[in-house]
Order: structure tokens, then sequence, then C-alpha cells
């Protein structure tokens, strides 16, 4: 579907280049079909030089032809964007906002128009292509305008839909996940040098295990417990490290991570 429509990439830091890194890499779209505007001195010649792609002047040229515009501004600097490309925005034309926080309401009343929009909330390891995104549609984005996004969006990692009042949890799950993970390969690897490892040794062994538990369980189509239960055998060393883990509520301590970080969320956007 993409390879016919022509996008802009308005803000192209390090979500929005990585998501133009993706798109290019999958072949999704051809360079020559993008146009790129990013206020930073500088950004937009690397761009043009790195990937092909089109620089713009401003916001508002950056619209011109497109059919897809997706706006990676931060979030205090959306309502400026909108007030700013309000009248050079073209009725028939998809809003995909990657800015955290910022409600399909929120835009479609700054632009005052039955503009058709879709609220993403990527994660960081969309820059290696292994993101997770949650989409949701605005009032009046149509089922092929869901479609092309999840297109873009599978195309740095794996997208999912939800409905936009659960996007405060995408946020304080998937979207600081990534932390959490960061977190629990530093305590592995300090574990590890603890039992006399080297630290290159011990982070190399801490990530790849964590990665390769990540991939079994999105591979395996089977629940997380069972793949524990796989791992775990009588009388031996990984139920003796469960047991450790269930006396210091690790569990608990995730789960009321995600909550408080959803709270979080919840809070800043109002």
């Amino acid at each position: 579907m993409l390879q016919k429509k022509r996008m802009a990439i308005i803000g192209v830091g390090k979500m929005g280049g990585g998501l133009l890194e993706g798109i290019l890499a999958r072949k999704l779209m051809a360079a020559k079909t993008i146009t790129v505007y990013d206020k930073v001195s500088g950004r937009l010649s690397e761009l043009k030089q790195k990937y092909g792609v089109r620089p713009a002047a401003n916001n508002r040229e950056a619209l011109t032809g497109a059919d897809i515009v997706i706006l990676g501004v931060k979030p205090q600097n959306m309502r400026d964007l909108l007030e700013e490309i309000r009248g050079a925005l073209g009725n028939n034309q998809l809003l995909i906002s990657i800015a955290a926080g910022i409600s399909t309401t929120f835009i479609e009343e700054a632009l005052k128009k039955k503009v058709r929009v879709i609220r993403v909330m990527p994660n960081m390891p969309v820059l290696i292509g292994c993101g997770a995104t949650a989409l949701a549609p605005g009032k009046y984005a149509q089922e092929e305008d869901v479609a092309l996004a999840l297109q873009i969006f599978d195309a740095v990692g794996i997208s999912t839909v939800v409905t936009e009042e659960l996007m405060d949890a995408v946020t304080g799950l998937s979207g600081s996940g990534p932390a959490y993970g960061f977190m629990m390969i530093e305590a592995l690897s300090d574990a590890g040098v603890l039992m006399g490892l080297s630290r290159e040794t011990a982070v190399k062994l801490a990530a790849q295990t964590m990665l390769g538990a990540a991939t079994l369980c999105l591979q395996a189509e089977k629940h997380p417990a069972v793949l524990k239960d796989m791992v775990t055998s009588p009388g031996g060393t990984t139920i003796a490290g469960l047991k450790v883990l269930e006396e210091g509520k690790f569990r608990a301590t995730l789960m009321k991570a995600v909550e408080a970080a959803t709270l979080r969320s919840k809070a800043l956007g109002k």
C-alpha cells in the first residue's frame, strides 16, 4: 500500500530518524517519495546525503503532496506546529503522531477540522528495528489508515492496535519497559561479576540471555509460565533462583513499576 504513497516526516530526531531508516531499509517506500523537515541546524543536509530524501524549507512546505504526515516533534512543541500547519493541511492527508501524551482529540481540536489522526506510542528499540508500538486511531481515521500505520511500524518491530484510553498503560509497559530490561541486564551482569565472571563476559551473557528469552517467548507461542517451567528442573538450580526472586517480590515489584509509570503518563497528559 505504501508504494503508491508520499510521506512527510516533521521532526526527524531519534524516533523519526529510526522510523525513516526502517522504512527505507525494508524498501516500503522510495527515498524520493519522502520529504523531511527538522529545525535542528544541519539535520536536513545530513538526511539528504545519507538517505536521499527530500528536505523541505519549513513545516508547511513539507506537507505539499504528502499522503501521510508523521508528526515527530516533542510534545511541548505540538500546539505551535499544529497552528502553523493548520491552513496548509489537506482534507485527504493522514496524520500519524508519535508525540507522547498528545491525544487525537487534542490534534483534531487544534486543527479545527475532521482530520484523520492516528496516535502512536513506539519505544526506543525502533532504532534497531526491534520496537514494540501501539496505535490508537482517532475519531475520523479509517480502516485503511490503520492498515497503513501498522505496515509502517511493523517495519521497525511489531505493532498492535489499542483503544486510546489504554495508551497510558502502553507507555508504562512497553514505552518505559526497555529501562526495566536494561536494569535487569545490569543486575544480572553484576551478579555474574560477583560470582567471578569478567564484566565483559557477564554483560554479554546477561544481554543475550534476555534476548533469547524474549525471542523464544514471541516465537514459541506458549505462555511465559510454560516456558519458565521448561527451564525449571525438580530440585535444580533454576528453582532455587526462582525461590529467591519470589521472596524478593520480583513480579509484584515489576507490576508496581508499570503501574507507577502508567499513572505518571496519565498525569503528564493532563
